[in-house]
């Protein structure tokens, strides 16, 4: 097929990576421009689609130019992001409001009355998330952080927008309503709307009943095709405005699938429970596995996952890359001449990444502090937590800092605790498998560290294996996901195409004094909480 390629779309939080694959899965080129994320005081957490979408465009000119891609040889279209958000769409295809993200929790009184009750676990009424859990696995969220949430913010706070929402779409359906100009979701995107029989053989489509439970308009949700279908043919306006093949008409465009889905194939781990790690702006931990399950308690669940065989294990953890972002923009100070600062993630004031100080200089910063950090604590809860329990009122900080904590330190710790804090979700994630897991692949940009890696080897105790171009892995996964959907690739296929670039094996002396960090920070949600619900009453 010569020098054909595919143009491979990841819809981050922090905005629009696109990258030029050659059909080897080889990452040629990528580009990426970030958005603005609004925080609010009463929960909100919005962002722009039409900011994705310029975004977009200008990225793809430029990986087509950095790779010097012959925009007529471009082969398909495949789509990854994040997901649990929403978009409301007009009946033209355009924007009727902001996008009402996963981490929006406005609607959370709301919520209450659709999964909540007097006697509850974790905000959810045990009779009331039976329904859900039985059909889909899964139940509504009881902070509002989800598509539920986000439809009843809508219909009760938001009218307006709500009077003028058509459908209303998760951010990767949405990009795939822009590239084609058809507006449809498949079991996959929607899987935080937990609205469709996800039991093994169970027909494709919404289920009423649940729809009902939800107060969710069946007319504007939309049209549900497999996972794995073709959404259409790139629009030719489109294909105009991207800088590719000028008819568009031949360029397959693949139905979205989530990050998880995507880091699945990007990892090369598509074996029955072969696990990754994902250490992108949050963290999670994920397989295909052969069964159907739910720990309602520790917020994990198989999911649709890449082909009706097969679940993945759905979780994750609020704060994972974003907990060293949010050091280097908002904590770091000039004071050993690492310049930096900012006004928040993604928003303007702060300092580029190609800018002092990098996040390589606060990675060499970090390695010359010991393992431990001295006892430095820090819990990387920035945004509340999610998995391996449900709270968005919990915080982030550090403990035990005294006169000899230095900067180094400080940002060892950080690595560190986002790390102890994946182990404590991988232990109730071996729990929910039933079985030991030997090994981990490992991928996202917090990957790219090979003392991240390092850290996360001696943090669980066992090898960790790094991706090639590990920032990239869910960029090389869409792509090879697409030449799957077209039927040229199988998913055995998929593990000749990414390498591993280097297995980090634990060093025993670190093992012990991480063992002895983690005796303390399991403790720390049960002992914490109180305070933070407290602190923080008026987000209870």
């Amino acid at each position: 097929m010569g020098d054909r390629w595919i143009l491979a779309v990841d819809l981050g939080n922090g905005g629009p990576k696109v990258a030029v694959v050659g059909l080897d899965g080889e990452v040629r080129s990528t580009a990426m421009r970030p958005v603005r994320v609004h925080i609010g005081l009463d929960g909100a957490a919005t962002q722009d689609a039409t900011e994705w979408w310029g975004g977009l465009v200008a990225a793809t000119r430029d990986a087509i130019d950095a790779a010097s891609a012959d925009p007529a040889q471009l082969h398909a279209v495949g789509i990854t992001g994040q997901w649990g958000s929403s978009v409301p769409v007009d009946v033209h295809g355009e924007p009727a409001g902001d996008v009402l993200l996963w981490a929006d929790t406005r609607a959370r009184d709301l919520v209450r009355e659709v999964i909540g009750g007097p006697v509850s676990v974790s905000g959810i009424a045990p009779h009331k998330a039976l329904p859900f859990v039985r059909v889909t696995g899964g139940a509504p969220s009881p902070s509002g952080a989800d598509p539920t949430g986000h439809s009843l913010l809508l219909r009760e706070r938001l009218p307006e927008v709500y009077a003028r929402t058509a459908t209303i779409l998760e951010p990767v359906d949405y990009l795939g309503l822009r590239f084609t100009g058809r507006a449809a979701a498949t079991p996959a995107s929607m899987i935080l709307s937990w609205l469709t029989d996800n039991r093994p053989g169970a027909p494709l489509g919404y289920v009423d009943p649940l729809v009902a439970r939800t107060r969710r308009d069946r007319a504007r949700l939309p049209e549900l095709i497999p996972t794995g279908s073709v959404l259409g043919p790139l629009l030719p306006a489109v294909a105009e405005e991207l800088g590719v093949s000028a008819s568009g008409a031949d360029v397959p465009v693949v139905c979205g699938i989530p990050d998880l889905h995507a880091a699945i194939v990007g990892s090369g781990a598509v074996a029955p429970y072969e696990t990754h790690v994902a250490v992108s702006t949050t963290q999670w931990v994920g397989a295909r596995v052969p069964f159907k399950r739910t720990d309602v308690l520790h917020s994990i669940a198989t999911v649709p996952g890449l082909d009706p065989e097969f679940p993945v294990v759905a979780n994750n953890q609020e704060t994972g890359g974003a907990a060293l972002q949010w050091l280097r923009e908002q904590i770091v100070a000039p004071s050993d001449g690492l310049l930096g600062g900012g006004s928040g993630i993604g928003d303007a004031g702060a300092a580029e990444e190609r800018l002092d100080p990098t996040f390589e200089d606060l990675l060499a910063l970090a390695s010359t502090a010991p393992a431990g950090s001295e006892g430095l604590l820090f819990m990387p809860w920035l945004n509340g937590e999610r998995s391996p329990v449900e709270d968005k009122v919990v915080r982030g900080g550090w403990l035990n800092v005294s006169l000899r904590t230095n900067r180094a330190m400080l940002v060892r710790s950080v690595l560190e605790g986002v790390a102890l804090n994946g182990r404590w979700l991988f232990e109730a994630y071996e729990k929910f498998l039933k079985r030991p897991v030997p090994r981990v692949r490992i991928l996202g940009g917090g990957a790219q560290s090979e003392l991240w890696c390092q850290i996360y080897a001696d943090v669980l105790g066992r090898p960790v294996e790094q991706v090639a171009d590990p920032r990239h892995a869910q960029l090389r996964g869409v792509a090879l996901w697409a030449r799957i959907c077209l039927g040229e690739l199988a998913l055995e296929d998929v593990p000749a195409h990414v390498p591993v670039a280097r297995t980090f094996t634990p060093t025993p002396i670190d093992v012990l004094a991480y063992d002895d960090a983690y005796t303390e920070y399991a403790q720390l949600y049960s002992t914490t909480k109180g305070l933070y619900h407290r602190l923080n009453s008026t987000l209870a």
